[in-house]
C-alpha cells in the first residue's frame, strides 16, 4: 500500500496535472507498477518507496493519461512518439510494412475493446520502468516479429503437395466457383454497411482512403486533432468488420467458412469501387 502523501509527491513530480490526471488514477497506476514489480512478494514498505523512486514518472503519467483517452496526452504522445515508432518500424521492416504494424498498434493503445464497462488499453500495461520510447520500441518490435511469423506460416514450403485437390475453375476462370458470388455478397454488405454510417463517419473515411489525405490533412478538414482521427478510424474500421460479418450472416445467410472466404477473396482482385460507395459532398 503506498502511503497518501506519497502518491502526491510522485503525482506532483510526474506534471500529471499537465493532463488534469487525478492522483487517484495516477495511485491506480503506481498499485500496478508495484504488483508488477514484486508479484508474489511482499515487500517492505520502505522497498515499495525506494522502487516507486526510480519510476520514470512522467512517461508514466502521460501513458495514464492517454489511456484515459485525454486529449492533450494524445496530441503530445502522437506527435512526440510516432517518428520515434516509424523509425524503429523502418529499420526491423523496410517498405512500409512496419509502419503499418505502427498505425496499427494505436488502436491498441487507445483500447477500443470493453470489459466490465472499462476500455482496456495497451497503456495499462506500462509502468514506468523503463522509458516510454523503450517500451513502445519493445512492443513494436514483438509485434514485428509476430506478423513475419504468421507471413511464414501462411507461406507453403517449396514442393509442397496440396492438402486437397483444386476445385474445378469457374466460368470466369477463378479456381472456386463460388468466388464471384460470395464477392458480389460481400460487396453488397459492405456497401449497405457503409451506408448505414453516420454522415461524419463516412467523410472520415473518404478523405484519408480514397481521397489519399494524411491523417493531419483529415483532421485540419473535420476540425479534429490528428490523434482524434486516427482513433476514430481504427474504431470505424473495427465496427465495419463487425457490420459487413453480421449482414453476411444475417441477411445473405453465409455460413463462417464462406463468410471467411469473402474476405479471402477481397484481399485479391476484387472491383469494388470504394470512390462510389464513399462520395465526398461538393462543398
Amino acid at each position: 500500500m503506498i502511503s497518501p502523501d506519497h502518491v502526491s509527491r510522485l503525482h506532483g513530480r510526474s506534471g500529471a496535472g499537465r493532463w488534469s490526471l487525478p492522483e487517484q488514477a495516477f495511485a491506480e497506476a503506481l498499485e500496478r507498477s508495484g504488483a508488477s514489480r514484486f508479484k508474489d512478494t511482499t515487500p517492505s514498505r520502505d522497498a515499495v518507496a525506494g522502487y516507486l523512486e526510480t519510476l520514470h514518472l512522467d512517461d508514466l503519467a502521460l501513458a495514464c493519461a492517454c489511456a484515459r483517452g485525454d486529449e492533450r496526452a494524445w496530441e503530445h504522445f502522437v506527435t512526440t512518439f510516432r517518428p520515434v515508432l516509424y523509425r524503429v518500424a523502418d529499420a526491423l521492416a523496410p517498405g512500409g510494412a512496419g509502419r503499418e504494424i505502427a498505425d496499427a498498434l494505436y488502436a491498441d493503445l487507445f483500447g477500443l475493446e470493453e470489459r466490465d464497462g472499462r476500455r482496456r488499453s495497451l497503456f495499462d500495461y506500462f509502468h514506468g520502468r523503463s522509458t516510454l520510447a523503450a517500451w513502445l520500441r519493445a512492443v513494436l518490435a514483438q509485434r514485428v516479429v509476430d506478423r513475419a511469423r504468421e507471413t511464414r506460416r501462411s507461406v507453403p514450403l517449396p514442393e509442397e503437395e496440396p492438402l486437397t485437390a483444386p476445385r474445378p475453375p469457374g466460368n470466369d476462370g477463378s479456381p472456386d466457383p463460388d468466388r464471384p458470388r460470395l464477392l458480389a455478397r460481400l460487396g453488397s454488405a459492405l456497401g449497405g454497411a457503409l451506408a448505414a454510417l453516420p454522415g461524419r463517419e463516412r467523410l472520415r473515411l473518404a478523405l484519408y482512403y480514397t481521397q489519399g489525405l494524411t491523417l493531419a490533412e483529415t483532421g485540419r478538414a473535420l476540425g479534429e486533432s490528428e490523434a482524434t482521427v486516427s482513433r476514430k478510424l481504427d474504431r470505424t474500421r473495427r465496427e465495419l468488420r463487425r457490420a459487413v460479418e453480421q449482414r453476411l450472416r444475417e441477411e445473405a445467410r453465409l455460413t463462417a467458412a464462406e463468410i471467411a472466404s469473402c474476405f479471402e477473396y477481397a484481399v485479391g482482385d476484387w472491383p469494388f469501387d470504394l470512390r462510389e460507395a464513399l462520395p465526398v459532398p461538393d462543398s
